[in-house]
This record gives C-alpha cells, sequence and structure tokens, in this order.
C-alpha cells in the first residue's frame, strides 16, 4: 500500500508559483483576514486515506463527513479512525472499509453521481476537481478521452470515499485554501490493476507536472494516484508552510510502520493575520476589512465575455464547467449590445493564479473572441453552518451574521423524499428555528 521513504534528494522543481511570491506577507495573498489555510506536508509521500486521517488529526468532525458520504446512496462502505504509532509518532488512521468489487465507473458517473446529491457546495466543488484531475491523468496516460476511460483506481468504491471524505473534512475544518510541501515519490516498479508500472505510476507523474517533488530510494509507491489527485486538483500553491497562526496540526497514519521514518503525511491549519491580509488589497482592502462582521478580504480577478451568439444551453454548460474547474462564482446577465442585440455578459470570479486556465475555458466554450478582466475586493463575512434533522434528513444551515438560511438543495432533497413540498420543508419547526439564529460568535 504506502510506504515511508527515506531521505532523498529533490528531483525536479516547480516552474508555478510558489507561496514566497504571494509577496512580502506570505500567505496573505492568498487569505483574508481569519481566512484558513490547510498545508500538507507530504514528506512520507501522500495517499488518500492518510490526507483524511490527517484532517481528521487536526480536528476534523468524523460524523459531518460520514453524513456527507452517506448522501451518495452507495453501499457497502464505512468509515473509521483509529490511534496508531508510526515510527513512535502519534497518528490518526483513517479506516476505509469497501469490497474491491468489478464495478468500474468512468469518470462522467462519478461526475453525475457528484452533481446529483445535495453535498456542501464546496464539498462538491472540490470532489469534481479531484476526480476531473485524476480521469485526465489516467486518460493521457491510456491515450483515451477522461470520459471514456474505463477506471479500475479511480472508479473503485475506496477512492471515492477517499476523496469525498477529504473534501468533507476541509468542510468541517473551515478550510478556504489548501497548499502543499513537496511530494515524496519512490523508485522502481510498483504493481497495479493495468500490471507492473514504472514507479512513480504514469498517472503520478502526470498530475505532479510542474510540481516540486523529491525522489526516494525505496522501491515502493509512496504517493498514490488518488493523493497526487488531491494535492494536485487542490492546492493553489506548493512550497514551504505559509505565515499562519496555528490552530491545529494533524498526522495521517499510512498503512505500513516502517522502520526508522514515521510514515505520516501531515497537515497544518491556520488562519492569516488580520493587518497581513488587509495590506495586501491596498487601501481599497483595508476599507472593506474594517466592515462590521467582516471575516475574509482578498483580492480576486472578475473575467466578462459579451456573448449576442450563444443559447441558454451553451451559457448554461459553461457556467457549470467552470465552476467545477475552480471558479469561485460564474453568472450570466441579460444585457443589450449594439444594433439592439439581445445578449449576456458571461462573468467568471476567481483567484488570480486560475486567470489563465479560466479564461482560456471559458473561450473554449464559448467561442467569444476576447474577453475583459479587472481586479476587485471582495469581503465575506463571519458565517457557520449548523445541520438540522428534519424527519430523518439533515439539512445544512447557513448562518451569518445579520440572517441564517436553510441550504435549499438540502430542502429539495428532503421535500421530495417525504413527498412535500419544500415550503412545507422549510417551515419545520426545528429548520424555522435554526433560522432565526443568525451567527452570534
Amino acid at each position: 500500500m504506502h510506504d515511508s521513504p527515506t531521505a532523498g534528494a529533490p528531483i525536479a522543481t516547480a516552474s508555478e508559483p510558489t507561496l514566497a511570491d504571494a509577496g512580502p506577507d506570505g500567505a496573505a495573498g492568498l487569505l483574508g483576514p481569519n481566512g484558513t489555510v490547510a498545508w500538507f506536508d507530504p514528506v512520507s509521500g501522500i495517499a488518500g486515506d492518510m490526507a483524511l486521517g490527517a484532517l481528521l488529526d487536526a480536528g476534523a468532525d468524523l460524523n459531518f463527513v460520514t453524513a456527507q458520504l452517506e448522501l451518495l446512496s452507495l453501499d457497502g462502505w464505512s468509515l473509521g479512525s483509529e490511534r496508531v504509532r508510526r515510527n513512535e509518532l502519534a497518528a490518526t488512521r483513517a479506516i476505509v472499509v469497501a469490497p474491491e468489487g468489478h464495478h468500474r465507473r468512468r469518470w462522467r458517473d462519478i461526475r453525475a453521481l457528484l452533481k446529483s446529491v445535495p453535498l456542501a457546495d464546496r464539498v462538491r466543488r472540490r470532489a469534481l476537481a479531484v476526480f476531473k484531475a485524476l480521469a485526465e491523468a489516467e486518460g493521457q496516460v491510456h491515450g483515451m478521452p477522461a470520459d471514456e476511460v474505463h477506471f479500475h483506481e479511480v472508479g473503485a468504491l475506496d477512492a471515492i470515499v477517499d476523496v469525498v471524505g477529504v473534501c468533507a473534512a476541509l468542510e468541517s475544518l473551515g478550510v478556504d485554501v489548501v497548499c502543499s510541501g513537496p511530494v515524496a515519490v519512490g523508485k522502481g516498479t510498483i504493481n497495479a490493476a493495468h500490471g507492473v508500472l514504472p514507479n512513480p505510476p504514469p498517472a503520478v507523474v502526470n498530475l505532479l507536472a510542474d510540481r516540486p517533488i523529491v525522489g526516494v530510494d525505496i522501491d515502493m509507491e509512496l504517493t498514490t494516484p488518488t493523493g497526487a489527485a488531491i494535492v494536485a486538483a487542490l492546492a493553489e500553491y506548493f512550497g514551504p508552510a505559509p505565515a499562519m497562526t496555528l490552530t491545529s496540526t494533524g498526522f495521517g497514519a499510512g498503512t505500513r510502520d516502517i522502520s526508522g521514518r514515521p510514515n505520516v503525511t501531515g497537515v497544518l491549519v491556520g488562519t492569516a493575520s488580520e493587518a497581513s491580509a488587509a495590506r495586501s488589497s491596498g487601501p481599497l482592502g483595508a476599507a472593506m476589512a474594517e466592515m462590521a462582521s467582516a471575516d475574509a478580504t482578498e483580492e480576486l480577478v472578475e473575467l466578462a465575455a459579451n456573448l449576442d451568439d450563444v443559447s441558454g444551453e451553451v451559457l448554461g454548460h459553461a457556467i457549470e464547467e467552470l465552476l467545477a474547474a475552480g471558479a469561485l462564482d460564474a453568472w450570466a446577465v441579460p444585457i443589450v449590445m449594439k444594433k439592439g442585440r439581445p445578449a449576456h455578459t458571461l462573468a467568471v470570479l476567481c483567484q488570480p493564479e486560475t486567470v489563465t486556465l479560466l479564461a482560456d475555458l471559458t473561450a473554449r466554450l464559448t467561442g467569444t473572441l476576447g474577453l475583459r478582466a479587472r481586479t476587485v475586493v471582495r469581503t465575506a463575512l463571519e458565517r457557520h453552518t449548523s445541520t438540522v434533522d428534519v424527519d430523518g434528513h439533515t439539512i445544512s444551515v447557513k448562518h451569518g451574521p445579520y440572517r441564517a438560511k436553510p441550504e435549499w438543495s438540502d430542502v429539495i432533497a428532503a421535500a421530495e423524499a417525504l413527498g412535500r413540498t419544500p415550503a412545507e420543508i422549510a417551515r419545520a419547526d426545528g429548520l424555522l428555528a435554526a433560522a432565526q439564529q443568525p451567527d452570534q460568535r
């Protein structure tokens, strides 16, 4: 399964920006005041269960993670955890039990599944991003479109539990930005579903292209495709730990205990300082950060394109794909262009480091001949999420400083399951009481 490396030397250097490139305030370019960052430390490699164990060790709520997984309505799995030692270092092992079976799910099957169930919004987006990266890497290995590849690893039930579990654990911890240190990889060959493969496996190599890795002189698989996909899809920067105030730390244990070195993946969770975050966005950012109940202020980019020759179907699909590719938000606004033509402005809100990716995707999906980009400052207000049980159905409630409201996708799912209208579910006693309690923290 997953084993620990011995000391090794870097064998690749990332050409993408590192945290040092975020500016003199380090993580300030990524986070606003009180924004939460999780930095993975894969010095012994990373696998899906190790990343999940690390986040559980750092305080993620196992009940919340399990509740999100249960929304998938997949049979035959269970998730637990136990405290273990790896080379005398205490860690948490995530215990994922799932039959191997022979069900070959394709990326499009998993995408449809994730989009059809009422997962928390950020859990869904992150899980889609991880599986998309994994599917594209495997498709590149086999010379096939990602949608057409029959996966063994990607479609396996334990991989689905690992990926969605990690995304749910990040949400439980309120993580806004994921970062990672260099990823350890082994050498030699490994046995996989497709036979004997070089180590690191081709899918791992594809996923970690242009990212820092550390070669280790050991003939074992240290980083799995699932683990590589998690950091490749979710980590916005690779490099040293960002400047932050630590709030929790964790170690996720691998299956084996290797003599002489702890077989763990580490994670540091913390918050960026308010002063440095405000400075990163200049005077406007500093002024926005002074809002009552301000939680996170950050500098983002808004892309826009005016479109007078695309259908509603094309616009809807574009928005869906842009969100899945990492856009923070995407929307369409009706406008009137020259010659009185009805049209739409397609707008995309994104992090600065994803501008090129999302601009290219927008052009490819819509056929536009040009885009605009402008820098904007966004302030998110303090909020937290609670859950309410309505006749056996879990409904998330978002609490802001001035009002609270149930997650409407949860309300609809409960209404359909119970044969009621959404309005009747929204008026349920427990839900109504929770929705009348703004964030008082």
